[in-house]
């Protein structure tokens, strides 16, 4: 009998740095449950080709993470489409500025929600199936969980709740289920873009001199979930040395 491949289930893996970890697992030889919340279009071409690659291989489940109710239907779905899970991915994530004096209650509900509350959910949700399989979950948290970003006040605690997240969760879940996360810097640039001046500031804070990529942060992620079998409530930081100048 041949030995079942293991399963991930990645939050927000249609596009950016999930899209990436989501290919990298696959070509791992994960199967995969597919999260996207609005970005059906990405999410259907990167099944097709994942399945292009390997057939049966991917299921795509849709829904709107900040309803928390909903969250326990996205671990059932994988079980029931996969037979397991093996690996939980919290990679979805709100980014947006909080001035303070400008801050509101809808704006702080947006980022913890998305950014603590609604991991912490699933995970819980999950955390049944991966002690059955002896899995793990790794978290995307940010360097400004430790370091905090200017007028992203709200976003940087959100990150931290996350970070502290891994933590307990690694102490809770054992020995069965490893939990780590990834902390990135520069990896791409907000969708709201920044200025050349901006960005060339960032680089020069940065030690590589360059900005990373999703393909860099996917390896960090495979290592943590595959090798890294005596390894939990870490947090990776995968910066290029800008920790070191924040």
């Amino acid at each position: 009998m041949s030995t079942p491949r293991p399963v991930a289930l990645v939050t927000g893996s249609a596009r950016r740095i999930g899209a990436a970890i989501a290919t990298a697992l696959h070509g791992a030889g994960y199967d995969l449950a597919l999260h996207f919340h609005r970005s059906a279009q990405e999410a259907s071409a990167l099944q097709d080709a994942l399945e292009t690659r390997r057939r049966h291989s991917t299921a795509l489940l849709q829904a709107d993470l900040s309803d928390i109710a909903r969250l326990p239907s996205l671990v059932e779905r994988t079980v029931v489409r996969f037979g397991r899970i093996d690996a939980l991915v919290n990679n979805a994530s709100a980014f947006f500025p909080t001035p303070v004096g400008e801050t509101t209650e809808a704006m702080w509900d947006a980022l913890m929600g998305a950014n603590a509350k609604a991991p912490f959910f699933l995970s819980q949700a999950a955390a049944f199936h991966l002690r059955q399989s002896h899995g793990a979950i790794l978290n995307l948290s940010d360097i400004y969980a430790e370091r905090p970003c200017e007028r992203h006040a709200v976003y940087s605690m959100s990150k931290a709740a996350l970070s502290m997240m891994t933590l307990a969760l690694a102490r809770e879940l054992a020995p069965e289920v490893r939990v780590n996360a990834i902390a990135p810097g520069a990896i791409l640039w907000p969708e709201s873009d920044a200025s050349h001046a901006a960005r060339q500031a960032l680089l020069d804070r940065t030690a590589l001199g360059r900005t990373g990529t999703p393909a860099e942060i996917a390896e960090a992620a495979i290592f943590l979930l595959d090798s890294a079998g005596y390894t939990t409530g870490q947090v990776l930081r995968v910066d290029g040395g800008r920790w070191l100048s924040i």
